[in-house]
């Protein structure tokens, strides 16, 4: 086992440059969800020079890859990587700066496609160490609805063969480069998209006894739900217990002036859960509360959701596994507990359908000054974590397809 270890180990060091030069191309041209034409076609064209087989076109550009080892029908194993770039115009000072104004991979989905390439580069090499099958899913549009991963499934990624388990990670600028950490059972909220329009009456704003203000309105509807979703006994419901929730909105739209009251105003904000039965009484409690609100200011509102993604859950047994492994792998002080999140993933769709484990990837390093956040103009990573995640994630799906 050790000898195994040591040969990803030798491998995963051996591919850092090639990975490094991958990860730079993919992050200098960024391709926002379900267009990404190039970056499908540049992905398809590594894993032919290593000889590795796939299909393209599922989903527009999505790609699905795979490495047979001994006795291949005996387990398969998913490998989920997204592709998408986040409309940010970057503001890094780098040589791999994007070239595509106004799009960056600010999420680091340019790491986990390297990563997943680099862990296909290994399990190629090793095909010959495990059992079952392998598959790698490059997946398009993780960061706009419906999402990719649910398209994909419906594609029939987790069929022919039939998926058992399926892995994944993500990129975590908390966490120093060189280390990974784990969260066993529920992990990320499920999210939907909160739409409110509110209908008044607009006029001058000298004549208020003509007009009816949708603005007054919409302030009373988000002051209420921030009483409503801030008290914490007001979450108990149908449950008979409190559940992480969060209801933000984060967009107002009036379209007046400073003398002109407008006709109508616009909102949208998110929510996010842990528990479906829970979800559902929201969606209810949110549609009688902006309805009976803009009533008592003599308007109308209309609320959309637009149903997002579900509740992200670590199968426990295999989380427990992959953590076990990636101690041995790292060493226990390279491997961290994760808290609880309330940002959410479209990977839960995978986790929802076969025992998932998805992990963090440590990308950042203090000492550099690279910590910016995810989806902010300055992300960058510690680039070494290509190394780290290609390794780890190589290492982890040969320990579950030989268990």
């Amino acid at each position: 086992m050790m000898e195994l270890q040591e040969r990803i180990k030798s491998l995963s060091a051996s591919l850092f440059e090639r990975l490094q030069t991958i990860r730079r191309h993919l992050h200098q041209y960024p391709e926002l969800s379900f267009e990404e034409v190039n970056t499908s076609q540049f992905i398809q064209e590594q894993l032919k020079s290593a000889g590795i087989s796939f299909t393209a076109g599922h989903v527009k550009t999505g790609i699905i890859a795979s490495i047979q080892g001994k006795n291949p029908i005996k387990k398969t194993l998913l490998i989920r990587a997204d592709m998408d770039a986040l409309p940010i115009e970057e503001k890094n000072n780098v040589a791999y700066k994007s070239k595509n104004k106004g799009v960056m991979h600010a999420c680091g989905h340019d790491v986990h496609s390297t990563v997943a390439l680099g862990a296909a580069f290994i399990l190629n090499e090793l095909k010959n160490e495990f059992e079952g099958t392998v598959k790698i899913m490059f997946q398009p549009g993780e960061e706009l609805l419906p999402g990719g991963a649910q398209l994909m499934i419906k594609a029939g990624v987790l069929e022919q063969p039939k998926v058992d388990k399926a892995l994944a990670l993500h990129v975590y600028p908390e966490l120093e480069a060189g280390s990974v950490g784990f969260k066993q059972g529920m992990y990320m909220a499920s999210t939907d998209e909160l739409y409110i329009t509110v209908q008044g009456k607009g006029g001058h704003a000298a004549m208020p006894e003509r007009y009816t203000n949708p603005l007054i309105a919409a302030s009373a509807i988000l002051l209420e739900i921030q009483n409503t979703f801030m008290n914490k006994d007001a979450l108990n419901g149908t449950l008979g217990e409190t559940t992480p929730t969060v209801v933000a909105f984060g967009k107002i739209e009036g379209r007046g002036a400073t003398n002109v009251i407008p006709d109508t105003v616009d909102m949208a904000g998110t929510f996010r859960t842990m528990n479906e039965a829970w979800r559902y009484e929201v969606h209810q409690k949110l549609n009688r509360l902006v309805e009976k609100t803009a009533n008592d200011y003599s308007c109308r509102a209309e609320l959309r959701i637009e149903r997002g993604y579900p509740f992200l859950v670590n199968d426990a047994e295999f989380t427990q596994h992959c953590s076990a492994a990636a101690i041995e792998f790292l060493g226990s002080t390279k491997v961290q507990d994760l808290p609880l999140r309330m940002t959410a993933e479209d990977f839960a769709f995978i986790s929802q359908a076969v025992p998932s484990c998805f992990f963090r990837l440590g990308t950042g390093n203090s000492k550099k000054g690279i910590t910016a956040g995810v989806h902010t103009a300055n992300f960058d990573i510690d680039e070494s974590a290509l190394q780290t995640g290609s390794g780890v994630m190589a290492w982890l799906a040969i320990q579950e397809l030989n268990s």
